[in-house]
Formats: C-alpha cells, sequence, structure tokens
C-alpha cells in the first residue's frame, strides 16, 4: 500500500472553503465520496461540533471507513448510497437542511490499489470497476458487448483518447477471437494499437481508455449530473459545497449548475430586480483552483484535481 492513499487531495483548501459554514453547534455537513474517509476524519476532528454523514456506494470503503471513524461515535453516520441519492438519504434522516456537502469525484484511492478490483492499468485484474459490485454491468461486459461506434463515442468523450476509432477497431477484432476478462490484455492491445509518437506522451497508454471504462461502468456522468443540483437544495442558506473533480467533464457539469445559480435570472430592463430572479448561489472560487506544486509531489493523484465552491445565499422561489 502507498503511503498516497492516505492523503485526501487539497484537504486543507475544502476545509477552510467550509469552515464558516460548519462552525456552529449541530452543523451537519455531508461527505458524498467517502471512500477511506481521509475527509470526513478530517472534517470530524477541525468541526468538533459538527455531525457527518457520509455516503458510498462502495460497501468495502464503508467498512474500512467505519472502523476509522468509530471514535467519533454518534456524530458520524455512514450511509451505502450513491451520491445522487442525497436527497433521499437525508429524508431518511429527517435531515430538512445541511451546512455543508463535499464531492472528492476521484476514484477511491483504495479501489486503485485494490488490484482485485480491475480499475489499475499497472496490474492484471478482472475488467470489473464497478464502485459497487452488487449491481451494474462490469468492464468487461462493455467492451465485450458495446457495438463499435457506441465504444468510440465512450472513449472520445470520456477518455478524451484521441486514438479511440484505432484501439476500438483492436477491441472488435480480439473480442471476435476471444472475450476481455482480463486488464493485462487490454492494456497490451492499447500499446500495440497506438502509433509510436502517442506513447510517448503522458503517462500509461492504457490510462484514458481505464478512465473512459470506469466512468461508463459507473454512470459517473449522469449520477453527477443529478446529484450536483440535489446537493446545492439540501443547502440551508449561508451553507457551503464544495467539489473537487478529476475531469473536465466532470468540472463543467459543476461549473454549470454553479453558474446558473449565481446568476440573476430576472427578464433584462426590470428596474428592481425581484427576490425570486436574484442568485441562490455565490461563487467561492475564481474559476476552479488548482492544486499547488507542492501538493502534487506529495500526492500525485492531485495533479489533474480542479476544487470549485459555492454559498447558498437565498432560498429558491418557486
Amino acid at each position: 500500500m502507498s503511503s498516497s492513499r492516505h492523503v485526501p487531495v487539497m484537504l486543507q483548501r475544502c476545509l477552510d472553503l467550509l469552515a464558516p459554514a460548519l462552525q456552529r453547534p449541530g452543523a451537519v455537513v455531508v461527505d458524498c465520496t467517502l471512500g477511506l474517509g481521509g475527509h470526513g476524519e478530517a472534517l470530524l476532528t477541525q468541526f468538533p461540533e459538527a455531525r457527518l454523514v457520509a455516503l458510498d456506494r462502495d460497501k468495502e470503503a464503508l467498512r474500512l471507513s467505519g472502523e476509522r471513524l468509530a471514535p467519533y461515535g454518534e456524530r458520524a453516520t455512514l450511509v451505502h448510497a450513491v451520491y445522487d441519492e442525497l436527497p433521499d438519504v437525508l429524508a431518511r434522516l429527517g435531515i430538512a437542511r445541511v451546512q455543508g456537502v463535499l464531492f472528492d469525484l476521484g476514484v477511491s484511492s483504495m479501489q486503485l490499489d485494490e488490484a482485485d478490483r480491475g480499475f489499475a492499468y499497472a496490474q492484471d485484474a478482472p475488467l470489473d470497476m464497478r464502485m459497487d459490485q452488487t449491481t451494474g454491468i462490469s468492464a468487461a461486459e462493455v467492451l465485450n458487448t458495446y457495438p463499435p461506434g457506441e465504444l468510440v463515442r465512450i472513449l472520445r468523450a470520456y477518455g478524451e483518447e484521441k486514438q479511440a476509432k484505432r484501439i476500438v477497431a483492436a477491441v472488435v477484432r480480439e473480442r471476435a477471437k476471444e472475450p476481455f476478462s482480463n486488464s493485462a490484455r487490454l492494456v497490451e492491445l492499447i500499446r500495440d494499437a497506438l502509433p509510436q509518437a502517442a506513447k510517448r506522451t503522458g503517462g500509461n497508454p492504457a490510462k484514458r481508455t481505464f478512465q473512459a471504462l470506469r466512468i461508463e461502468v459507473n454512470g459517473e456522468l449522469s449520477v453527477l449530473e443529478r446529484a450536483i443540483p440535489g446537493a446545492v437544495a439540501a443547502l440551508a442558506v449561508g451553507g457551503r459545497i464544495a467539489v473537487l473533480s478529476y475531469h473536465s467533464l466532470e468540472d463543467r457539469l459543476v461549473k454549470q449548475v454553479f453558474a446558473a445559480g449565481a446568476a440573476n435570472t430576472a427578464p433584462p430592463g426590470l428596474p428592481v430586480v425581484p427576490e425570486q430572479y436574484q442568485p441562490r448561489l455565490k461563487l467561492l472560487t475564481r474559476g476552479a483552483e488548482l492544486p499547488t506544486e507542492e501538493e502534487i509531489a506529495e500526492n500525485r493523484r492531485a495533479a489533474p484535481a480542479r476544487l470549485r465552491g459555492a454559498e447558498r445565499i437565498r432560498e429558491s422561489i418557486e
């Protein structure tokens, strides 16, 4: 196990963004992506009056983080759920509004480190990639059954893979001989399919394809499209949300939701803007904040991270 798995990305910056909303007694903060509990533990430690509600779709992550957060007793409530289920989770717990919400959209470090889940391209493992292994289709099923055009679209959209057509042509040719089951065969195929020049840039050549498959298998973008508006709606006035994304598509989604909330929606030309058209959110970051060089040196997984924050400044008037 590498020590990097214990370093949550941009941790202090996230805590600082959320701090003004979490100082008061009884504040509730939701960690929508609990993972190994690094952010959750820091929130409970730094804000001793706050209560944590933490979600994860991965039962193994919940078990491990449950052990880590056990010393905090009643202050931590751990829930097996996908983050777009946040409104239902809060309703079940009888919580009307929350003061803070944190999303860390990087795949859990634990999943990347656990060879047998097939997330990592560094070791050979079954091509699974499901964060919740009790439901859904595996990465192998996607590779073996999706039409070529759909595979190309996924690699381009979710992996930003310029060589998508070459890779998919090779996948289609190979799956006809024998269906895919393990990651090593896919990594080798990608290496063979790429032109020399493409292999020399940007780390492991399989990285973008694996990212694309992970996003598709877990429905990450469609879940996020529901989750961010749901989280914003759950914030009390004065409540704050911080989102760490690692992918331009995720970051764009977050940016759009925050920008819409921070916009004045009045028809042009009104001398006074009525309350229902006033912005509901105030942006707390100028664009997206990036990790420092020190953070990237300490934790290479921080490199692509983008942090955005917003504060709820008024109720929606429907």
